[in-house]
């Protein structure tokens, strides 16, 4: 049916226009004859028709054999599959952007049943936020760890990906990741690779990106490529012609007045790569690098078996439990959660995961931030016998009462997942960061790591260079607050930065009322 309508369509469409001035054919074969050449004509139409729809089908199908195969793949591990940022960050762009131009190809010519399901599940899909997130994601992690740009994007990432990412990072004004990304397109088009994407379009942005950092003369190497392959290109020629005037005035500055503003310029550069000192130091805890402990200072670090300081239910059951850093102290406690505990917390917190939040200095109130880069849900011990089980563990454990701590929170890091540093207690400049609850500041933080993670992840502690890496069915614990009361600053602390794999971890931020008895103070701030 729908064959003969677009027939019908097609027909009328050509014959209208002659059939209005000339009705009366049968009697004139001369004007009979006409109808043949017009016939004629509407079969070569019909074909390239025919050929136009087999061509669309054809990239249709490839679509969805390539599609099958992927979902195949990513169905039977969805967790594992999103693990890898590259992965997510593809996902987002299918949805985001590839979808919705395979609904342009189809849309004339499927039926209407999937065209409103598609309708439907479109407002459901990732947007433009979401995609750019991701992006921004990978670009953070490539900084983080060091990754290589032709490592990270060889045989997963098309030039037409790389090129995306490059504007992505264009449009943050984030110059030195965009000429990464474009030169990573660039050098996979020269290998050969087919893509959509155009070396004219990739040079434009690659230049511009090259001159706002300083490099003239590989931008006007890069303008010239661009020339040779468009010499029309209107924005190329102006560039060039500014280019070339500013080589000419630099030629022309004394050598001496050059040098003195070449070193100003070195210098301002080390001001801006030292400006954030502790951003490079948990960076490097991140990777496994940086600060270690002395082999005297290890030495005091114990494993041992713990009572929960002789509570009935540990003495004839003790729990495992080992000393990761020692000042400040935190400990780990291994085989503290099981595996059906973990996955009940989580499936009581999946359908209420939402942007995690942090609290605001400023207003004392909870509100979103681009540090903080996980979905998180508040889970209270009534409404599970497993939750509360495990915040009778918590209280046993650490001695400290459960009944003023926050609910436990249940945290699932994403693509490029992450937590900038920062301390769980309020500060002295924040006196009511926590005045809503009326439980005071947050003594204690226990975390629980519910999920092994591939790559990256770790708790890092940059003040004092520590790294504790994420190993599923532990905790660790440590002292936010002195015994006096006084903020501990070395438990500064950041999660870093999910390279592959999911992570998920919960943790129960414990507050000082309640603890008067079980957590005497001291008259020594320090002590």
């Amino acid at each position: 049916m729908a064959f003969s309508k677009i027939w019908y369509t097609v027909a009328l469409g050509l014959l209208l226009p002659f059939s209005y001035a000339h009705t009366d054919f049968f009697t004139s074969i001369g004007h009979m004859t006409d109808l043949i050449n017009t016939e004629k004509d509407l079969v070569v139409s019909l074909k390239d028709y025919i050929k136009a729809e087999e061509s669309k089908l054809e990239q249709i199908k490839k679509w969805a054999e390539k599609l099958d195969q992927l979902t195949d793949t990513a169905t039977k591990d969805p967790e594992g599959f999103l693990g890898h940022p590259v992965n997510a960050f593809k996902l987002m762009k299918r949805l985001n952007t590839e979808w919705g131009e395979l609904e342009s190809l189809v849309l004339k010519d499927m039926s209407d049943g999937f065209i409103s399901n598609m309708t439907i599940q479109r407002q459901f899909f990732p947007n433009d936020e979401d995609q750019t997130g991701a992006a921004k994601a990978l670009l953070r992690l490539q900084d983080t760890y060091n990754l290589d740009t032709d490592t990270l994007s060889r045989g997963n990432l098309p030039a037409e990906d790389c090129f995306e990412l490059g504007k992505i990072a264009y449009t943050e004004a984030d110059y030195y990741h965009t000429e990464l990304w474009m030169e990573q397109a660039l050098k996979q088009l020269d290998e050969g690779e087919v893509s959509s994407a155009d070396k004219v379009y990739i040079l434009d942005y690659l230049s511009y990106a090259v001159y706002q950092q300083g490099d003239l003369g590989k931008a006007m190497m890069l303008t010239k490529r661009l020339l040779e392959l468009d010499p029309e290109h209107q924005r190329a020629n102006g560039n060039m012609k500014y280019f070339e005037y500013i080589m000419a005035k630099e030629k022309e500055t004394n050598k001496s007045s050059t040098d003195s503003e070449g070193q100003m310029e070195k210098e301002t550069e080390v001001k801006k790569k030292d400006y954030l000192p502790e951003r490079r130091k948990y960076e490097m805890l991140c990777r496994g690098e940086g600060l270690k402990m002395t082999p005297r200072r290890q030495k005091r670090l114990f494993c041992r078996y713990y009572d929960g300081n002789r509570n009935p239910r540990y003495i004839l059951g003790p729990v495992k439990q080992e000393d990761e850093w020692d000042k400040p102290r935190i400990v780990r406690f291994l085989d503290i959660i099981s595996d059906e505990e973990i996955e009940t917390v989580k499936e009581l917190a999946k359908p209420r995961l939402s942007r995690a939040t942090v609290h605001d200095p400023e207003t004392g109130k909870l509100t979103t931030a681009h540090y903080r880069v996980s979905k998180s849900a508040w889970l209270s011990g009534y409404e599970s016998p497993v939750v509360s089980r495990i915040n009778t563990r918590i209280q046993d454990l650490t001695g400290l009462d459960v009944s003023t701590a926050e609910e436990l929170q249940v945290a699932n890091y994403g693509v490029g997942g992450q937590y900038e540093p920062h301390f769980d207690f309020g500060r002295k400049d924040e006196p009511d960061a926590f005045k809503e609850l009326g439980t005071g500041n947050r003594i204690a933080t226990w975390l629980f790591y519910m999920s092994d993670v591939s790559a990256g992840g770790a708790t890092v502690f940059p003040e004092v260079g520590a790294s504790v890496w994420p190993k599923k069915g532990t905790a660790v614990f440590w002292y936010n607050l002195f015994p006096s009361g006084e903020g501990d600053y070395s438990t500064r602390h950041a999660a870093c930065p999910v390279l592959v794999g999911n992570k998920w971890v919960s943790n129960k931020w414990l507050h000082e009322r309640g603890q008067e008895f079980r957590r005497p103070c001291t008259l020594s701030e320090l002590e």
